[in-house]
């Protein structure tokens, strides 16, 4: 099997999956909805009319679950590594020329195509509920959620080859549920102490601040920081995913 038919062919399995491909995709734009459509004629989002904030709440409302959109998107691909493992499909792709590296190319662009999906979802979610922004914000707000994912991705991957079939559904939602918490999704991190320095050194909290460029249209919301901190967990969870690959392989 050659990399480019492998990769086309996960493309076409993940959008195959029906049942997957929908919850993957459907739970942050059934969240968006509940939240911002009640709240979409409000244009003072936790402010009065002494001390306005402007914040149009359906905005606020997608920048906010981008990123725990897209962490659902590129988990989700560990779940289509377990059900693999679980058939034995994964040894059946070793007897092939496939390399490890053509491997984790397709794992990585299947979860990256689900992330783009959600985004555009959530995006055309947000302008249909009045959301509108210059083109500049749109693509930086963008590109930062596409880079934070990288260490979810190869976390993904790595619990796909860790994970049985059956363990995965709670392991990736309880693992988004408590980044997202502590990432800032459902509330602000702000002020000091050791609670918000912890939070800062979690890819997700600069996941969200990346989101947010939505809001305050920063060029650079992270700062020196928020890229180092992206780096450091990329290498940590891809040398992770190595280690869980090469464990795997070497089962019977």
């Amino acid at each position: 099997m050659s990399a480019a038919t492998y990769v086309r062919f996960e493309l076409l399995r993940t959008v195959r999956n029906k049942r997957s491909f929908f919850f993957s995709l459907a739970f942050p734009v059934v969240m968006y909805y509940l939240i911002a459509l009640p709240n979409r004629h409000e244009h003072n989002l936790g402010g009065t009319a002494g001390h306005p904030t402007h914040i149009f709440a359906p905005q606020y409302f997608m920048v906010g679950l981008l990123g725990f959109g897209g962490m659902i998107a590129v988990l989700s691909g560990g779940a289509r590594i377990a059900a693999e493992r679980a058939v034995g499909w994964n040894r059946q792709l070793r007897l092939t020329p496939l390399s490890p590296r053509m491997y984790f190319r397709a794992k990585v662009l299947t979860a990256y195509m689900l992330a783009a999906i959600a985004l555009v979802l959530l995006y055309a979610s947000g302008v249909a509920l009045g959301v509108r922004m210059p083109f500049d914000s749109w693509w930086r707000m963008t590109l930062g959620v596409l880079v934070a994912l990288i260490p979810f991705a190869a976390l993904g991957i790595a619990l796909g080859h860790l994970l049985t079939v059956d363990s995965m559904g709670p392991a990736t939602g309880g693992i988004t549920a408590l980044f997202a918490f502590l990432g800032g999704t459902w509330f602000p991190i702000t002020g000091h102490g050791f609670f918000v320095e912890f939070c800062k050194s979690l890819p997700s909290y600069w996941l969200t601040q990346a989101g947010h460029v939505g809001l305050d249209g920063k060029t650079d919301p992270w700062g020196g920081r928020g890229w180092i901190t992206i780096a450091i967990w990329a290498a940590a969870t891809a040398g992770f995913a190595m280690w869980a690959y090469r464990r795997d392989t070497r089962r019977v």
